[in-house]
């Protein structure tokens, strides 16, 4: 027997939560869960919400048909920032021919092309980083290190080498608008008025549009094929306006490298508080890598699967930390989910963070333990296949899934082999970020070239 009625908050304890949930999500998506379960409501009437965490259910929502549902709607303030094309904002058959586009970018071809590249930079942000004096407390701050490295293989692998110099440039505009879009829902109601933060947010879109438009004019006058530049293909491809690719650009690179970046704080955090588990990495790195000075450029798809501890590290990291703590998608029709109704306009937040931390999908689930992920048998690669979703799963997962996750794996390694990392604290600090997930303070750590770097 399906119900339409949702476990959830009433009277003055619903505001609390929706006032709470779009600052610091991670807490109130804790309490919900302790009170109601891991499907639960907020809020009445056209400001509806349905919060959705069990990975059974989770199995039945990524199971429905896009057309169930709308990304267009009316909560999403995305629009304004990614544009009005954006694969992420667009809905039906024009969500399909764009995401197509998109998808034929990422081949396996061009990813494990990056491979070189992401092992290459990384060894450069390690160079510059032992060249940075620490703080007053001895400590330096890894996160926008982190940053730092995650954008400039994002530039290289949209725009190709040539554009490698702009990284810095590209990152500073896409700074104020991830700001605006942490900012409070109030501050983000539309408007035209100069001289405030929503304009500067314009102005910003509009000198990375004059980019991305230039580097187009480029491409449609040269004969260069860069078989590893992103845009080069989507212009060449030729099925998306110039429009379109403006705004799928603009979507990928900022959706793409602050999410990871993110991640990649989260990683380092738990690696270097995890006993063992950062010299188990240099250990795994030194036999797969091989010495520092080796020549990168060999480096390929074989490489990458040879990590296994650090894919184990990146996997076990996303379950607890997800970039995303919840992402919304609309109800356009009565959604059924493992006997509940969720009725049409409904808001549905699914959680991949109440998902990661399920008591009856993951053992101890708060434990962080990388070892979860090894030896599994088919039943428990069955359970986490459905639990673990930091990317989504089905045609709206997200499309930059297998660059993110190998992009980690590489550099994780790569930085143990070459770093010391050592933090006064014990435990992980909390998180904050509702659009991106990330550790609160940043990440300061003391930084030393490893004691025995081998050549």
């Amino acid at each position: 027997m399906e119900t339409t009625s949702l476990p959830g908050p009433t009277g003055i304890a619903q505001l609390r939560y929706l006032r709470s949930i779009f600052r610091k999500p991670q807490p109130v998506l804790d309490e919900l869960r302790a009170q109601f379960g891991p499907v639960c409501q907020l809020g009445f009437g056209p400001a509806k919400v349905a919060i959705v965490g069990d990975p059974a259910a989770l199995k039945e929502l990524f199971a429905t048909s896009s057309e169930s549902f709308r990304w267009d709607h009316k909560f999403n303030v995305l629009g304004f920032v990614v544009g009005d094309s954006s694969l992420i904002v667009s809905d039906g058959t024009d969500h399909r021919r764009r995401r197509s586009s998109v998808q034929s970018a990422f081949s396996r071809r061009r990813l494990n092309g990056w491979i070189p590249m992401i092992l290459e930079q990384t060894d450069r942000t390690i160079d510059e980083l032992l060249t940075r004096p620490p703080g007053t407390d001895g400590t330096v701050d890894l996160a926008p290190i982190a940053r730092s490295l995650v954008l400039a293989v994002t530039v290289r692998a949209f725009f190709g080498e040539r554009f490698a110099t702009r990284a810095d440039e590209i990152g500073a505009l896409f700074e104020r608008p991830q700001a605006y879009l942490e900012s409070p829902a109030l501050r983000q109601f539309p408007h035209p008025v100069p001289f405030t933060a929503r304009s500067r947010v314009r102005a910003d879109r509009r000198a990375l549009d004059a980019i991305i438009d230039a580097e187009i004019a480029v491409l449609r006058q040269s004969e260069a094929d860069d078989p590893l530049d992103i845009l080069g293909t989507l212009v060449r491809e030729g099925t998306l306006t110039d429009d379109e690719i403006r705004d799928q650009v603009v979507t990928l690179i900022g959706a793409g490298y602050n999410t990871t970046a993110a991640s990649l704080s989260w990683m380092l955090w738990r690696a270097v508080l995890d006993p063992g588990t950062w010299d188990n990495l240099r250990t795994e790195a030194d036999q797969v890598l091989g010495p520092t000075s080796r020549d990168t450029s060999t480096a390929g798809v074989a490489t990458l699967a040879q990590l296994e501890l650090a894919n184990r590290v990146m996997r076990e990291t996303l379950r607890l930390h997800p970039a995303g703590v919840i992402a919304p998608r609309e109800a356009a029709t009565d959604v059924h989910l493992c006997g509940r109704v969720i009725p049409k306009g409904t808001l549905i937040l699914w959680s991949a963070h109440l998902a990661g931390r399920d008591p009856h999908s993951w053992p101890d689930p708060l434990r962080f333990d990388p070892d979860r992920f090894r030896h599994q048998t088919p039943e428990q690669a069955a359970v986490i296949d459905t639990a673990w979703v930091p990317f989504g799963h089905g045609a709206r997962n997200c499309i930059g899934f297998a660059l993110a996750q190998m992009e980690l794996t590489l550099m994780i390694s790569r930085l143990a082999q070459r770093l010391d990392l050592t933090t006064s604290v014990d435990h992980p600090p909390t998180p904050v970020g509702m659009v991106v997930n990330r550790p609160d303070g940043g990440t300061p750590m003391r930084v030393a070239p490893r004691s025995a770097d081998p050549t």
